[in-house]
């Protein structure tokens, strides 16, 4: 599950690199009906347009706040390790912001009263008591975003069982768990499947941070989910109108950004997000 927090509203509007956005509108993926228990069947959220989300007036990725930041919570193992660092490679190019890992914090740090334990001996921790004491007010200078990767799973509130990720549109902080994607643990077998949740998930909660919401218009990673069957379902890529909103808040090379995610995907072994930016990079023209 995947939350996120409302922004104000002002005019603006942007017609910019219309050709590159028309040539991949085609590739968008038609939804599937929503069945009972998956996100879209339990909420039903309208569509945000590039208009809204232009209006809206999110805080754009400017000079001075460019980087976004990484900030490990707990003890990982050097595949772990690997898997952020991945992560880390990955959303630098999905947003075409340079991207840095913080040291790691330990989990420690939280108190008993925001913890517990389930069945089977899981600790979660309470993402509420991390939003508020280890991310809030803690972006560095030259921060856009920062997010939290949590190596122990988490829950928002006392009723849920957990949550995936949680992030803040207005103060642009947020946390994901690796606890629920990587089964009983994290193998070279498993490890791409791994590493395709975790930058997925990665990617959408900053997507919230830059005050992009659900989307309900095509299958896209900024799609809500309710369980990781659902999630693991959803592609990597942007759909072409969430495209044109994170372009409109950083200004990129379309067409650069396209072919650095070809080539990452290629590299680590992701076909089938491949096979839908391949097609993409087709219809602009490139190779």
């Amino acid at each position: 599950l995947f939350l996120s927090c409302n922004s104000n509203k002002t005019a603006r509007s942007v017609t910019a690199d219309a050709g590159y956005f028309n040539a991949i509108s085609p590739n968008d993926i038609q939804l599937d009906k929503p069945v009972a228990g998956e996100w879209r069947f339990e909420h039903k959220e309208a569509q945000q347009s590039v208009d809204d989300y232009q209006q809206a007036a999110p805080e754009k990725a400017s000079i001075g706040k460019t980087k976004l930041y990484l900030l490990p919570l707990g003890s990982f193992t050097p595949l772990q390790l690997k898997g952020i660092e991945l992560t880390r490679e990955y959303l630098e190019i999905f947003f075409q912001l340079k991207t840095e890992t913080l040291e790691p914090v330990a989990d420690e740090t939280i108190p008993d009263s925001a913890r517990r334990t389930r069945a089977g001996g899981n600790i979660q921790l309470y993402t509420p008591y991390i939003m508020q004491h280890l991310l809030k007010g803690k972006i560095p200078p030259q921060g856009y975003a920062l997010m939290a990767i949590s190596e122990k799973d988490l829950y928002p509130h006392p009723d849920w069982n957990y949550v995936f990720g949680i992030a803040s549109y207005q103060e642009r902080i947020g946390v994901s768990s690796i606890y629920r994607y990587q089964g009983t643990g994290l193998t070279n077998e498993n490890f791409t499947i791994f590493l395709k949740r975790l930058i997925g998930t990665a990617s959408h909660e900053i997507g919230h941070m830059f005050s992009i919401h659900h989307c309900v218009a095509a299958k896209c990673v900024m799609n809500g989910s309710n369980s990781l069957s659902e999630s693991d379902r959803q592609p990597l890529r942007l759909c072409s109108e969430c495209q044109q909103k994170l372009y409109w808040n950083t200004g990129y090379n379309n067409k650069a950004r396209l072919q650095a995610l070809v080539n990452y995907c290629r590299r680590n072994q992701l076909p089938e997000d491949l096979l839908y930016l391949e097609k993409d990079l087709k219809a602009i023209g490139g190779h």
